[in-house]
């Protein structure tokens, strides 16, 4: 006996082009919505920030001096924030960056320094800064040790040994201003500082690599679930030792951009970086669980972020108040992206 009961039936004339049912979800501007929402949230906080700054002081603001400024330096905190997306992804984090890009770029002033090409010095802080990135990783790793200890404990450890082989004494670079590599790396075209044109180039490649690549996807379902991930066939020790990598080839660029700034390489270059290179990734949307992130949103944050000091001294307030305001701001944006991702659940 069918279970079907036989009946009349009346057929409904197709819907006109007019009539055509769209789900919410076919419409373009919606999904570019819902695809990015992390980053927009954080151009919205960027946004909102930028708008009082100026509303407190239009005179300062509307002046290009204040902007060339930031964005002089700015380059340093992408290159350092965007890989660290990678790490946080993939469910790790990493604490030993500043002493790496503080070392790669003491490779970088001493074979400078030497006399030879800023190209090799360049190669040099790279590779320094990969070779570190990879025993950083190796350690967390293959001895299956909390990230979070040991790259603080290397960070310790890679700047305790900067300070003894150095004594604490700075290296000058007054003839890097008069090479090629500075004028392609450190120089102005049309008021822009060029560095910030490599910002960008480098961070498209992120993009291109976390979202594009395989290395980006095994990079998602690792920090979403290994176990899956080893079942898949995906090497799951070996992506994870490639994102501390990656954490040290951009370090090892912070570390050259930030010494052709000043001409001079610090004992202490990259210190000063820890909160808030931290700061700006989670500012920018990348949640601290895993599995997910952006890379657009966290060079977002690190603008957030660099922007906070100049403009609170720019709108006339106090540098005690850059302290307040850094908290503030992290925690404002925090609520923002989980309010988004309640919101488009």
């Amino acid at each position: 006996m069918s279970d079907t009961i036989q009946g009349p039936t009346t057929m409904a004339a197709p819907p006109t082009s007019k009539e055509t049912w769209r789900h919410p979800q076919d419409n373009p501007v919606r999904r570019f919505i819902s695809a990015n929402r992390a980053s927009l949230g954080s151009l919205a906080v960027f946004l909102v920030m930028m708008a009082i700054f100026v509303a407190a002081n239009p005179t300062v603001f509307s002046s290009w001096t204040l902007y060339a400024s930031v964005f002089t330096t700015l380059p340093v905190a992408i290159f350092l924030t965007v890989p660290l997306v990678f790490i946080v992804t993939v469910g790790e984090i990493d604490l030993s960056f500043p002493a790496t890009m503080g070392f790669a770029a003491w490779m970088f002033a001493l074979l400078v320094q030497a006399g030879y090409s800023p190209l090799l010095g360049l190669a040099a802080a790279l590779v320094t800064g990969a070779a570190l990135g990879a025993f950083v990783g190796a350690l967390v790793v293959y001895l299956n040790l909390s990230s979070l200890i040991a790259t603080l404990g290397m960070n310790f450890v890679v700047r305790g040994l900067i300070l003894i082989f150095t004594e604490g004494k700075s290296i000058s670079l007054a003839s890097l201003g008069d090479t090629w590599l500075y004028q392609a790396f450190s120089s102005d075209i049309f008021g822009l500082p060029v560095q910030m044109l490599w910002a960008v180039a480098f961070t498209v490649f992120a993009v291109y690599l976390y979202g594009r690549h395989r290395f980006g996807a095994h990079v998602h379902i690792v920090g979403d679930n290994p176990d899956s991930a080893a079942q898949m066939g995906i090497n799951v020790k070996m992506v994870r030792v490639k994102s501390f990598i990656f954490v040290g080839i951009g370090a090892g660029l912070a570390g050259v951009f930030s010494t052709m700034i000043n001409f001079t390489w610090w004992p202490t270059a990259g210190d000063g970086y820890l909160l808030p290179v931290l700061a700006s990734v989670f500012v920018g949307g990348t949640p601290t669980w895993g599995g997910i992130g952006t890379v657009v949103g966290g060079a977002i944050g690190a603008t957030t972020v660099s922007f906070i000091q100049t403009g609170i001294v720019g709108a006339g307030l106090s540098g005690f108040y850059v302290q307040f305001f850094n908290g503030l701001i992290i925690i404002l944006s925090l609520i923002g992206h989980r309010w988004n991702q309640i919101r488009y659940r």
